[in-house]
């Protein structure tokens, strides 16, 4: 099969489209024909050389959407023909997705949503999947006012949808008027510009309270925005608790503090049944109309999957970048 080869740590000019053995299914395994493939923050990390990923000669991608051609022993709820997504690889111990076929786990696939093309399926599972981890964290109700810092990044878009479909009411950060016009297309209640001073904005929508639950996508320094914006008992989830912070203001007003990290199950383990199932629940949400991922329009190839891997490190796509494969 075909597939794109990372030999050395780098740029997206050291990714090689090469000849290689096709994968067969071992136990437990779906040997999945891949349709299309979508492009990760960390998958850019990895290239460089964060030390999660395949050993080398590698094949990165955790995100697809497929075609099942063969189940090994042991595998249920999965059978030949059937069109799936998830994210299964990328990660140490894992074939990527940046290929014609993979040998995924079947415990981290699911049925594709029947609403949504191949092209649009492969941009969901992992941010939708940190997405839930984080909404299930934070426990949300119909009660809450919750604030989704990064509106209309990869996991921040599917933040906002959740939210609405929990019934809660959702404002979001974003870093212009033309991103506040997207976010409000997505279910935001109100937007915020990033320039915008804290204090200013918990005054303008909460009366000065603070936001009951924060979905904080873009972390590190920006925690200590999230810790100024919550309400006093407030919930705070971020995908990003790499940094040092003041953690002064959490004491002050008793916040709780949850850190999601979607890849623990793929590179440990424990938990891949549960990404299955997310994945179902999530498809249902899309053919019920209520989850959509934002897609970037520019089309790439496997055999130009180098150009979607400068795009992603440009930060200039608008929403998240998919590889067509076959």
């Amino acid at each position: 099969m075909q597939a794109q080869v990372l030999t050395e740590f780098g740029g997206p000019e050291k990714l090689k489209l090469t000849q290689v053995e096709s994968p067969v299914a071992g136990p437990s395994q779906a040997l999945v024909r891949i349709r299309a493939a979508a492009l990760n923050p960390v998958d850019a990390k990895i290239r460089a050389g964060l030390p999660i990923g395949p050993d080398m000669p590698a094949i990165l991608g955790a995100d697809l959407a497929g075609i099942v051609e063969a189940v090994g022993e042991g595998v249920e709820g999965i059978s030949v023909g059937d069109e799936v997504y998830g994210c299964a690889g990328g990660v140490k111990g894992h074939g990527g997705t940046l290929a014609q076929y993979i040998a995924a786990d079947a415990r981290l696939l699911a049925p594709k949503p029947k609403s949504l093309s191949f092209h649009e399926a492969a941009a969901l599972p992992l941010v939708a999947i940190t997405a839930v981890d984080a909404m299930e964290k934070l426990a949300l109700t119909g009660d809450d006012h919750v604030l989704v810092h990064g509106g209309v990044g990869g996991v921040g878009h599917i933040g906002i949808q959740l939210v609405k479909a929990a019934g809660a009411r959702v404002s979001t950060t974003v870093s212009s008027e033309e991103a506040a016009a997207l976010a409000r297309q997505l279910g935001a209640d109100e937007t915020i510009l990033r320039s915008e001073p804290v204090a200013d904005y918990v005054a303008r929508l909460t009366g000065g309270s603070g936001f009951s639950a924060i979905f904080d996508t873009v972390g590190g320094d920006n925690l200590a925005n999230s810790f100024a914006a919550a309400a006093i008992g407030g919930r705070i989830a971020t995908t990003n608790a790499r940094t040092t912070a003041d953690l002064g203001d959490m004491h002050g007003k008793a916040l709780s503090l949850h850190v999601v990290f979607m890849l623990l199950p793929m590179l440990r383990g424990p938990g891949r049944e549960r990404h299955g199932r997310i994945l179902r629940e999530l498809a249902a949400l899309a053919d019920a109309g209520k989850l959509r991922p934002l897609i970037e329009e520019r089309r790439f190839t496997l055999e130009t999957a180098a150009d979607a891997h400068a795009l992603l490190d440009s930060g200039k796509a608008r929403g998240k970048i998919v590889v067509d494969i076959s």
